[in-house]
C-alpha cells in the first residue's frame, strides 16, 4: 500500500481513515481462519459485500489474504505471510548471534516439553489424560504454550537464515 505520494505506508497502520470499512474488513480478515465468504466478512466488518470483496481481492493480491476459488468465492487469513513479515521484523532488529541465541533457548524450552509429555509435539498430547502428577488445566495450558514456543523457534530459525542471506549479500 502506498500514499498519495508514492511513499509505502506504514504496515502497522496503513489506513487512512482509523475505522474505515477497509481497516474492519482487514481487522475481521485478520480472524478469519478458514474459507469465508465475503457476505459474511462483510458482516462482521459492518460494510456492504461489494465492499468487503473489493477490499478482500486487494488483499489477495498483496498477499494478506487467500483468495479459494468457488461459489461463492472465499478468503481466509495467510498465516504464511504473517509469518514471513514475523520473521522479517526479527531479522531487522536483531544480530545472526541474537537471533541464534533465542532459537537455543527455544529449542530448549521445547526439549523440556517433549521430556515431560514423553511425545514429539505437541499435537501427539492428549492434554485430557496428561502424564502423572500433571493436572488436565497444566497439560492444556503447557501444550499450547509449546505449540507457540515452536512457531516462535520458526520464526527465529528464518530470521536467522534471512539475516545469514543478508550477510552472504554483503560479503559478496
Amino acid at each position: 500500500m502506498t500514499d498519495p505520494e508514492g511513499q509505502p505506508k506504514n504496515f502497522e497502520n496503513p489506513f487512512d481513515e482509523p475505522g474505515s470499512a477497509e481497516e474492519r474488513v482487514f481487522q475481521t480478515l485478520l480472524q478469519t481462519r478458514s474459507p469465508t465468504a465475503a457476505s459474511a466478512i462483510a458482516t462482521d466488518a459492518d460494510c456492504d459485500a461489494k465492499t468487503a470483496r473489493k477490499y478482500l481481492q486487494w488483499f489477495a493480491r498483496l498477499g494478506i489474504a487467500t483468495e479459494h476459488e468457488g461459489d461463492p468465492v472465499t478468503y481466509e487469513r495467510n498465516d504464511r505471510y504473517f509469518e514471513w513479515r514475523r520473521a522479517n521484523a526479527l531479522a531487522a532488529r536483531h544480530t545472526v548471534e541474537e537471533l541464534a541465541e533465542t532459537a537455543r533457548s527455544l529449542t530448549e524450552r521445547i526439549d523440556r516439553y517433549r521430556s515431560r509429555y514423553d511425545a514429539a509435539i505437541p499435537a501427539d498430547v492428549d492434554a485430557l489424560d496428561p502424564p502423572e502428577g500433571v493436572d488436565v488445566e497444566t497439560a492444556y495450558a503447557e501444550v499450547t504454550d509449546w505449540e507457540s514456543l515452536r512457531a516462535e523457534r520458526r520464526a527465529y530459525e528464518r530470521a536467522r537464515q534471512l539475516r545469514g542471506e543478508d550477510s552472504d549479500v554483503a560479503a559478496a
